[in-house]
């Protein structure tokens, strides 16, 4: 499934890429259903909706590296 490839663009470090699939194939399905198999489109759109993923794919967006003040 293309929905596999996501895990490429998300925070590898954070996760297994089958974590990250796991974590958030319903809410790229729900949003982003439109833009499968296309990765590039599939981050994007759910970047738009960052906010109201789930938790656990939420958690997949942020960067392990960077800490910053703002408020997701």
């Amino acid at each position: 499934m293309a929905l596999a490839s996501l895990g490429v663009s998300l925070n590898a470090h954070a996760a297994t890429r089958d974590e990250q699939e796991k974590a958030c194939r319903g809410d790229a399905m729900k949003f982003c259903s439109a833009d499968i198999p296309d990765k590039d489109k599939i981050t994007a759109c759910m970047k738009q909706h960052k906010s109201e993923l789930s938790p656990g794919c939420r958690a997949m967006f942020k960067p392990d590296n960077q800490s910053s003040g703002q408020s997701d």
